[in-house]
């Protein structure tokens, strides 16, 4: 029945007054369901309960529940067919084994509880990586370099005249544009292919696209005594039309430095196969061009841009960009081409300018007193400049890590202290503000400082990851690894690349993806749904196909790396073929066996990494295999009653432990009440080996005795140790051994 306001009911009662209304707030909470990725290391899992505990990369922990429809596969390679291990997964579910989970967080009780819908496993057993096979990268580049062959010359011979930049997701070619950088930047591909596989069609398209290079987009200005490059050419046929100053809004009507920088990208990577001279006339033609107008003779550093009429990189006509400089125009020379002139010549003054770029980049861009990222763009005397167009005081994360990994190449031959402290700070900061640590991943564009109040890095436009920031992390992160033994590094490294191989790879067109959401999902929107566009054409996800084979094989796993090279009749200096794959720490490779023409070859300096090419006025294929030098290792057990001693001497890592597992294996056929491992000339040990350890004593008899003792380890090996077994339940680290002692009288070493 209503009641008015002010008025009795029939029955003569007052009413009750109804209850006031609160005025606080309801407390707001995510009472909604909503799917995502997980990335993390298995620590438990639960039979009765049908779940797991998933521990973060940061160490945060998450239960994920399995269901009747839960699926999981395998990561595949590009050209694979799918993986299904639906049928084993709940087996697969071993501590310590990495793995992507794809879910739904439910609402519940205030919190969420999260249900797998897809498990993604990086390899088949547990502590394996499919990226770490030594042929895995090689196929890798195979089946892109065939998708941009096909795109962009279909099944017949390269005609350059044909590419476009613009390629759509499947390959059909988009504009009458091209471009010198994705000219340049594709040559790059398809060399490092032919570098890897020896496949003819790609070197040829490689060499042909570098005449057209130089025939259409080239300027040899001989008066001044410099080579520049046009920006693109528009075709309308039978004319084109050559564009000197780029039209992209960034650098409009200007010169920028990185466009001729990535230029030599493609001709250099070809030079180091075939030796052509005359690509060694433009690299240095092209470095006059940057020594004498792009270089800042009063603070050093090279200008961001030049006026395209007066060369000038101080012109009034460059508006925001006049008297700049940024990370493209100091730190693009050393990976772009510079690294690859030296390792083709060894000639000094390459060395001498990457050094340079190096101290300008050490001095004048960490700014620790204001952020954890480089400050990437300044003014002439190198004050900051926090205004510029996009970039504000934003930082991009891949310039970091690019940073931290050419660092490290440059110390390989000139080394320096500074290098890598530099290269170590960033790589230790880094994930926390630029990597994804719940699902994987590396960001593309933040903040360069944190708000007040914010507890979290802001993103500049998007959480999307881009291939090539991948290509960063997972770069910086292996060649420290392989340089130091890091096992910090190498667990990052080994991350950033799972997340790539499981995530950016189209199987059904071929290539890889220019960005996937912050969960792994493929961003198929506007240009960024294109393979070929004025960002992606075929460099940086073959770089990276190329050199983490180098860093893998020849520092990680130690496995042989097979290159291609086919120098051109008697353009060689002294006929000497320079074959080493990368700046790597010095003593780290030599040559293996080389074969001409597919014969046995003899006349090469193993050590020195040169081959000495027939002198016969022919062109002739040479595969050369690169083998890593193995650190010396050493293991030897005696028996004392049913107590096995067992001395271990050297490095104990990935290259080595397949011996020490082998001896474990016999010792514990032989059912030892205890292990005692002499430490004291073991100089490291790597997580694998330690694994051994722990799986042995899990196979060991569960008795007082049945015990694990570490004698004497150095600092680092003990440390190694007590981080893989705090409470040192399995593995007793101690100073000294005396038989049949109670592990409760030895004690344990404080931690």
């Amino acid at each position: 029945m209503a009641v008015k306001a002010g008025s009795k009911p029939a029955d003569g009662k007052t009413p009750a007054k109804a209850p006031a209304k609160s005025t606080a707030k309801p407390k707001r909470v995510m009472a909604f369901s909503f799917a995502d990725t997980i990335a993390g290391y298995v620590k438990d899992y639960d039979r009765n309960a049908d779940s797991f505990i998933i521990e973060t990369s940061d160490g945060r922990e998450f239960t994920v529940a399995l269901t009747d429809t839960t699926g999981a596969q395998i990561v595949r390679n590009l050209g694979e067919p799918y993986v299904d291990a639906t049928a084993q997964m709940r087996d697969m579910l071993v501590p310590g084994r990495y793995l992507f989970t794809y879910g739904i967080f439910y609402p519940q009780a205030g919190e969420h509880v999260y249900e797998a819908k897809m498990l993604t496993f990086p390899g088949a057993r547990a502590h394996d990586f499919v990226h770490e096979k030594p042929d895995w990268w090689v196929k890798q580049i195979y089946q892109m370099a065939d998708f941009y062959y096909r795109s962009q010359f279909g099944d017949g011979e390269p005609n350059w005249r044909e590419y476009r930049v613009g390629l759509d997701m499947t390959g059909n070619k988009v504009g009458d544009r091209q471009e010198t950088d994705t000219i340049s930047r594709l040559i790059y591909g398809l060399s490092s292919a032919y570098h890897m596989t020896g496949e003819e069609r790609f070197l040829k398209a490689a060499e042909t696209g570098v005449e057209y290079l130089r025939e259409h987009l080239r300027n040899v200005d001989s008066s001044e005594g410099v080579t520049y490059w046009y920006h693109a050419i528009e075709i309308n046929e039978p004319s084109e039309k050559k564009i000197l100053a780029s039209e992209f809004g960034d650098d409009y009507q200007a010169i920028p430095a990185y466009e001729q920088i990535y230029a030599l990208v493609g001709p250099t990577q070809l030079f180091r196969i075939n030796g052509d001279p005359r690509i060694k006339e433009d690299i240095d033609s092209t470095i006059s061009l940057f020594e004498r107008f792009f270089y800042d003779p009063e603070y050093g550093g090279y200008w961001s841009h030049l006026d395209p009429i007066s060369f000038d990189g101080k012109s009034d006509a460059l508006g925001r960009n006049r008297a700049r400089k940024n990370w493209n125009s100091v730190g693009d020379h050393v990976p772009a081409y510079l690294i690859n002139a030296w390792l083709a010549t060894g000639d000094d003054k390459y060395m001498d300018m990457l050094v340079s770029v190096a101290d300008t980049i050490e001095q004048h861009f960490p700014d620790d007193a204001n952020s954890p990222f480089v400050q990437e763009r300044f003014h002439e005397d190198w004050s900051h400049d926090l205004t510029w167009g996009w970039q504000q005081n934003r930082a991009v994360v891949g310039h970091n890590l690019k940073i931290a990994w050419n660092l490290m190449r440059i110390h390989h031959a000139r080394p320096h202290s500074n290098y890598v402290a530099l290269a170590n700070k960033i790589n230790t900061t880094m994930p926390e503000f630029g990597s994804d640590q719940q699902r994987g991943g590396w960001y593309d564009v933040v903040d360069r400082v944190r708000g007040k109040d914010h507890e979290a890095t802001r993103f500049t436009w998007h959480d999307r990851k881009a291939w090539w920031q991948q290509e960063q992390a997972i770069l910086a992160y292996q060649i420290m690894a392989g340089s130091t033994g890091d096992e910090e590094a190498l667990r990052l490294g080994r991350e950033a690349a799972a997340f790539y191989n499981a995530f950016f790879f189209d199987y059904e067109e071929g290539s890889v993806y220019f960005n996937v959401l912050a969960n792994g999902i493929p961003y198929l929107l506007g240009t960024e749904r294109q393979k070929g566009s004025h960002s992606m054409a075929g460099y940086h996800s073959f770089e990276l196909a190329f050199l983490s084979t180098v860093y893998s094989n020849l520092l990680t796993t130690k496995e042989p790396m097979d290159l291609w090279f086919s120098p051109l009749p008697g353009v060689l200096p002294n006929n000497t073929l320079r074959v080493s794959p990368d700046i790597l720490p010095p003593g780290s490779i030599r040559i293996g066996e080389v074969e001409v023409d597919g014969k046995p070859y003899a006349d090469f300096d193993a050590d020195e990494l040169t081959v000495h090419v027939p002198d016969d006025k022919a062109r002739h294929k040479i595969r050369v295999r690169v083998v890593p030098t193995i650190d010396p290792f050493e293991v030897r057990t005696e028996f004392d009653g049913d107590v096995a001693h067992m001395t271990l001497i050297g490095k104990l890592d990935m290259s080595t432990f397949d011996r020490f597992q082998t001896e474990v294996e016999s010792v514990l056929a032989r059912k030892p009440s205890r292990l005692v491992l002499n430490l004291k000339d073991l100089d490291s040990i790597a997580n694998v080996g330690i694994r051994v350890l722990l799986f042995a004593r899990q196979r060991m008899d569960i008795s007082d005795r049945a015990d694990i003792y570490a004698v004497a380890p150095r600092p680092a090996v003990a440390d190694a140790l007590r981080k893989a077994d705090p409470e040192q339940e399995d593995i007793n680290v101690v100073e000294s051994y005396e038989p049949f002692v109670d592990r409760d009288k030895l004690g344990k070493r404080p931690s």
